[in-house]
């Protein structure tokens, strides 16, 4: 009984997509604001320079990120597969900052 091959793999490795990098621009984000609807997830991000004694500062929304889902599920994996690496490499990534924050030390 001869093997079936799926059409993927019958038709072979696929090719690497080319990608035009002339108009990107870098842009730091420091904070996120993740929504979706039925057909797609919209992330929102932008800086926040608030401090503790500049809490009324808003943070300033600059760029809209629109994927559908199966984007998202894409980037949610490789996102993951990037902070694991990253996680063995330097140790574990605090995300709760209270932890993060050393005692200061009393005067």
């Amino acid at each position: 009984m001869a093997e079936q091959k799926s059409p993927e793999a019958a038709a072979g490795p696929r090719p690497m997509q080319a990608i035009d990098e002339s108009r990107m621009e870098p842009f730091y984000s420091n904070f996120f604001r993740v929504t979706n609807t039925a057909e797609e997830v919209v992330i929102d991000l932008g800086l926040n320079t608030a401090t503790a004694e500049t809490q009324h500062i808003p943070v300033v929304l600059e760029k809209r990120l629109v994927l559908n889902h199966y984007t998202a599920k894409r980037l949610f994996q490789a996102l993951g597969i990037t902070l694991e690496r990253h996680e063995k490499s330097f140790g574990v990534i605090e995300t709760n900052i209270q932890r993060r924050v050393l005692p200061q030390p009393k005067s």
